[in-house]
């Protein structure tokens, strides 16, 4: 049997902002709400499903994107002035970091997350 990743439920305090403030850096749509979850749906098939919360521990999520994608997406997020770092502990601001061959940007949203825009190469092999 092959197994998928199907779903992540992704909490936040305000799940209709932490969707739209996404699919916005991201270039895409958010789904319809149902229940308690806002859905935004991914090319892949996964579908990240925000919650409202309280109390949560921040993730990190990170989204594999063609290089316009990337470049577009990282317009996006200068344009809204949303603080960015080339590196998961946010000690180089305002810089994308180049690495294996690839890019990545990495940011906040509003509840926190540590979330990560990258290209095709920006891992090791095998990572």
């Amino acid at each position: 049997m092959a197994v998928e990743l199907n779903h992540i439920i992704v909490p936040a305090y305000d799940k209709h902002a932490s969707a739209k403030f996404l699919a916005d850096i991201l270039g895409i749509e958010v789904g319809p709400a149902w229940g308690p979850f806002v859905a935004m749906p991914l090319s892949n098939g996964v579908t990240l499903d925000f919650m409202d919360a309280q109390q949560f521990h921040a993730q990190h999520c990170a989204f594999q994107l063609s290089d316009p994608e990337f470049d577009a997406a990282v317009e996006r997020i200068r344009a809204a002035e949303v603080p960015h770092w080339a590196d998961p502990f946010h000690q180089r601001p305002g810089e994308v970091d180049n690495r294996f061959g690839g890019r990545a940007v990495y940011f906040e949203d509003p509840a926190g997350h540590n979330l990560e825009i990258l290209t095709p190469g920006s891992l090791p092999a095998g990572g």
